[in-house]
Order: structure tokens, then C-alpha cells, then sequence
């Protein structure tokens, strides 16, 4: 088979570096790619929104699957594009992508079928959205963009002049563009966060194995949200009784509710969960793989990551026996000083062939480019350094030890990743 993936962060290479461990695939395409992704695909000069020339070179290349990794292409209809054009596949159509692309939509869908979530309130005026806060809002409160904002569309207001603050940043500054345009004022939870990943085929849902992101920029989860500072897998904190009421009340539930709504959902469904003392709830959905969860989750899978992704689109997930293998996974992000606000790139990045014969060790490459045949700096979050161990103690200290293995002029690192392991 040849199979091209859509996208260019440390999710796509985790997925890359995936694919091509099945027999099946003898040529992997990578749109647009990175440094570490040419090491198992032919990476392509094409952006993930560029659809009309994704299909060109799909149907060039006689591409027999296509992955798409980020949400964005998602959420704006590829896969709609290919489909059009009779190619195969993986993840959801524009009208099931909503689930991420608008939480305003994933929050009445969950009131509509009573999936347990916060209680909240659906804002298209900035003066209704102020009237409600100094009325009737308990604080602290989130305040919530309703479209894709990189992750970091979501505000938590401990005051009302934070509240109001909040307001002006998202629906009148437009700090995240067109994706603020309705605000979601939703109740604040307290609690653990987890991240379950699961396989969807439109009708059957398969979870994979839990993990537990670190969004904060610095140690003591201080400093600003940013895409992932870094994850563990699994969550300690995902209790049977926890998988228990999710297979009861969210999984399934979600999975029937898309359909009943008209919106098939093929791909894979991110259920963002907080732990509170009221049981769990469903904190956001996402419609792709996440990132860096995926550098945690897919080392850990024993199946032909190829004949999962084949089941979810022919509806015969049934039919997969999903299996991890019984051990942990940490991944510590390496990223550029400064980040996520501003930080220099284009420095070259030396270790990264001490992985090659390390087994249960992995770089994944998140913001990398080739620069005069070095590999250098190119974003924010520049490498995932992921390490396996019998636990997640072992894991964690793997991962650490691996990160002096790297070494590049601004890297910066949180100290603290899977430290929430301790308390477990």
C-alpha cells in the first residue's frame, strides 16, 4: 500500500513511525512533513489546508489511504474532498468534525443526550455574555472560544473583572480570530484531567489506553496554556470504576448521538475528561489523534495500526481486538526558550542519532526542518522525547535521562512532567 499523512507535528510522526512498521505499507507520503518524519516518509511541499492539490497528488500518486493528523483540515472538510474523489480515508467528515471544530455545538449535543458535562451557557453578544457574568455567574469560571484556537482558546476567571477581561480579549479583541465569535461561559469543575483516546468506525467504539497531558509552559503547571508540555500513559487516576460509568454514560453515548444527529463519525474521538468528586465529565472532545498524547499511546499499541484505521473506515471495528502492551509511557517536550509567546529557531540539534539503538526510546519531531543537511530548530515545541518502562515511575525516569541525550542552543524543558504519578 501507499498511504500519505496530512501534517507536520510529533502526533504525525508518532502515526508515521507507526504505519511504517506494517507489512502492508511499502511507501509513506507526509504533507507537508518535518526532518523527523523524512526518516519513514517522502515528505511533500503541500499544506494541510491546501485540499485541492492533497487530492491531486493523492490521485497522482494512486495513494491507497490517506491519515489526517490535525484538526484544522479536519474541522474545514478534506476528508469530504477525498471522498468526493472515491479516495480512502481516515477521520471524520466536516459535519462529525464539528465536535471539535465547535464546542458550542459539543456542549448542547451533550445536553441533548444527557452525556454528563459542565453546566453552561451559549453566547453570540459580548453584552449578553457581561450581563449574565455580573447577574448570575458562580466564580471562578471558564470562559471558552467557541472555534479552534490552538488549544489555548479557553480562559479560567477567578473574578468578575477577570470574567469581563475575558470577554473583551475573545469576542471583541478577537485574540483567536473568527473561532471567538460565540463564547461558551461554562462551570468551573475541580479535579483530574484525563485524556481517553478511542477508534471509531460510525457505529462501534474501541478506547484505547488513557493518558494525562500537561498543558502549562513551566514547572508547578505555572506560565500560559500551550499545545502539550508533555504526557504520560498510563493515567493512574483512570480507575476501573471511571472506565465503568464512561462506557455507560459518554463512550457509546457519543458515538450514538453523532449518529442520531446525521453526523456519521469515522476516526478517532479525543475524550477530554475531569475527574470531580461528582463523577467523571466531559471536558471537550477533539476529532484526532492528540498531541503529545499520541507519542505516548501509539508506542504502547500491539495491533497493525493500518488495519485499525481500514476497520474505522469499512465499519467492521467490531471485529478488532485492540490490545496495549501492559506497561507505561512518558513523553517530555523539548521546546525553544520563550515559548509559547516568542523564541528563536534555526538551531541545530544534536543526539538525536543516540535513539537509533536504544530500544523503548523514541524522538518524535514536533517543530523540525533540514537546514544546509543538519537538522535545526523550527517551532516552539521542536521534539518529543518519549520512554517506555515497566511503570510510570520507570518510564519517567527514562524519559528524563533521554532528554540529556538532546542538545540545542535554546532547549527548555519542564521538570516536573508525570510528577502527579507520585501522588497516585
Amino acid at each position: 500500500m501507499k498511504v500519505l499523512i496530512i501534517g507536520s507535528g510529533g502526533r504525525e510522526h508518532a502515526i508515521a513511525w507507526k504505519v511504517a512498521q506494517s507489512p502492508k505499507v511499502d511507501k509513506i507520503y507526509c504533507a507537508p512533513g518535518n526532518a523527523g518524519i523524512a526518516e519513514y516518509a517522502e515528505c511533500v511541499a503541500i499544506g494541510a489546508m491546501e485540499f485541492d492539490k492533497l487530492v491531486a497528488f493523492a490521485k497522482e500518486k494512486e495513494i491507497d489511504l490517506t491519515v489526517v493528523g490535525m484538526d484544522d483540515p479536519l474541522v474545514g472538510g478534506v476528508v469530504d474532498a477525498f471522498e468526493k474523489e472515491g479516495l480512502r480515508v481516515f477521520g471524520p467528515r466536516k459535519n462529525a468534525a464539528i465536535l471539535e471544530g465547535s464546542k458550542a455545538f459539543s456542549k448542547d449535543l451533550m445536553k441533548k443526550y444527557n452525556i454528563p458535562t459542565a453546566a453552561y451557557e451559549n453566547f453570540e453578544s459580548a453584552d449578553e455574555a457581561l450581563a449574565y457574568l455580573r447577574e448570575k455567574a458562580d466564580f471562578p469560571i471558564v470562559l471558552k472560544a467557541d472555534g479552534l484556537a490552538l488549544g489555548k482558546g479557553v480562559l479560567i476567571c477567578n473574578t468578575l473583572e477577570e470574567a469581563e477581561e475575558g470577554v473583551k480579549t475573545i469576542m471583541l479583541d478577537k485574540k483567536f480570530g473568527s473561532a471567538g465569535n460565540t463564547l461558551v461561559i461554562e462551570e468551573f469543575m475541580t479535579g483530574r484531567e484525563v485524556s481517553v483516546l478511542s477508534f471509531v468506525d460510525g457505529k462501534t467504539i474501541k478506547t484505547m489506553t488513557s493518558a494525562q497531558d500537561h498543558k502549562r509552559a513551566k514547572d508547578g503547571d505555572q506560565g500560559l496554556n500551550t499545545g502539550g508540555m508533555g504526557t504520560f500513559s498510563p493515567s493512574p487516576f483512570y480507575t476501573k470504576e471511571v472506565d465503568d460509568f464512561c462506557e455507560k454514560y459518554v463512550y457509546q453515548a457519543t458515538v450514538d448521538a453523532m449518529a442520531a444527529e446525521g453526523r456519521e463519525f469515522k476516526g478517532i474521538i479525543f475524550f477530554g475528561l475531569m475527574l470531580t468528586e461528582k463523577g467523571p465529565r466531559v471536558l471537550e472532545y477533539n476529532a484526532r489523534f492528540g498531541d503529545p498524547e499520541a507519542q505516548v499511546v501509539i508506542p504502547r499499541l500491539k495491533n497493525d495500526i493500518v488495519e485499525v484505521f481500514e476497520a474505522c473506515i469499512d465499519g467492521t471495528l467490531d471485529k478488532v481486538d485492540l490490545q496495549f502492551e501492559e506497561n507505561a509511557a512518558v513523553c517530555v517536550v523539548l521546546a525553544s526558550d520563550g515559548y509559547p509567546v516568542s523564541y528563536e529557531k534555526g538551531f541545530p540539534i544534536e543526539g538525536l542519532e543516540t535513539f537509533k539503538e536504544k530500544d523503548g526510546y523514541y524522538v518524535f519531531h514536533a517543530g523540525t526542518a533540514f537546514k544546509d543537511g543538519k537538522i535545526v530548530t523550527n517551532g516552539g515545541r521542536v521534539l518529543g522525547v518519549t520512554a517506555k518502562g515497566a511503570d510510570l515511575k520507570e518510564a519517567r525516569a527514562n524519559a528524563y535521562e533521554a532528554t540529556k541525550w538532546i542538545s540545542f542552543e535554546n532547549k527548555y524543558m519542564r521538570n516536573d512532567i508525570g510528577k502527579a504519578i507520585d501522588e497516585a
